[in-house]
């Protein structure tokens, strides 16, 4: 299954991203992201780091969808590709409409891709 660790919930999902997980991965499951105040420190977010590797290594996932606060992603990252977990972000083109001069943002779903490992 794929693990949802995103501020994303699955469900409101377009029907190309959930099928592509599905097809993928087989199902999907979500894991609310944390919050993480601005104020924290490197220390504490490494910390929460280590709690997320837990719950994340007990649900089993096939992969890990995560995108989120910059530095407990990276934490994070690292953390399940030591352990074999495979860590994807998903992608999308950004498409920019102007009505009324008002700029209206839509983002189409691409594709799943793996971060790059980590080099030795």
């Amino acid at each position: 299954m794929l693990l949802n660790l995103t501020n994303h919930p699955s469900p409101r999902w377009s029907e190309k991203q959930t099928d592509t997980a599905n097809e993928t991965y087989g199902a999907i499951q979500d894991l609310p992201f944390p919050n993480i105040p601005s104020g924290a420190t490197t220390e504490e977010v490494d910390a929460l780091a280590g709690e997320y590797l837990q719950k994340v290594i007990a649900a089993a996932p096939a992969a890990v969808l995560l995108q989120g606060e910059f530095t407990f992603v990276y934490a994070l990252t690292t953390r399940l590709q030591a352990q074999g977990v495979p860590v994807v972000v998903g992608t999308s083109e950004r498409n920019v409409e102007e009505r009324d001069g008002k700029k209206i943002v839509q983002f189409d779903f691409v594709q799943f891709r793996a971060y790059p490992r980590m080099v030795d």
